[in-house]
């Protein structure tokens, strides 16, 4: 019977090659896993803000209405507020709104950083308006800085942040905790000041 010899040691330096390879692939899909992970962690939600009736929604800018009209007021005083770790940043503004007992004040600076946000952004031209919800709890993000009003008590906020990559910000919703500190300076304003109608979208 003859014999035959079986030749594999061509085949004996691939196996370490297509070893690797497997390594490599597999690197790759636990990376992307990850990276999928981390970016599924913002969530976004359109939410349409309708004025009271469709009326209002609908209705044409009024002639006895001004296109712009000045408020002028003083400060009675300037309150500085200081936030500490994974404390939610509109809830300090408004605890301390109220035990400040501040009905109308201006939103004057903020600085600190967040371990995640919760903001949202006008997504359309027309009535009714829209709103974008963006939310990341794990993003973190420097404050700086932050405007607005407080109008009758109610906090109307709007936040700058920033990031290695960029800059963004929006209206302050609940979900923003804060990282290292965060500092809010409000500067209230002197009883008699009206400010009921400086938000107010139907007011037009």
């Amino acid at each position: 019977m003859a014999a035959f010899a079986v030749e594999t040691g061509s085949e004996i330096p691939e196996i370490a090659p297509r070893n690797n390879r497997m390594e490599f692939m597999k690197s790759w899909i636990l990376i992307l896993a990850i990276a999928g992970v981390a970016c599924a962690q913002q969530t976004r939600r359109e939410i349409v803000n309708a004025a009271p009736t469709p009326a209002e929604d609908a209705k044409a800018n009024s002639d006895t209405v001004p296109d712009v009209y000045a408020i002028s007021g003083h400060f009675a005083r300037v309150v500085i507020l200081r936030f500490k770790f994974d404390v939610d940043l509109l809830a300090g503004i408004e605890k301390m709104v109220k035990q400040e007992k501040i009905r109308n004040a201006v939103i004057l600076s903020a600085a600190g950083s967040v371990r995640g946000y919760q903001v949202h952004q006008v997504s359309n031209r027309t009535f009714p308006s829209k709103n974008m919800f963006v939310k990341d709890p794990t993003a973190p993000a420097d404050l700086i800085g932050m405007n607005g009003y407080v109008i009758d008590g109610k906090v109307h906020a709007h936040i700058t942040l920033a990031n290695p990559e960029k800059a963004f910000g929006g209206h302050l919703e609940p979900g923003t905790s804060v990282f290292t500190f965060a500092i809010v300076s409000l500067g209230v304003l002197e009883d008699g000041v009206d400010l009921s109608k400086v938000d107010d979208k139907t007011y037009r």
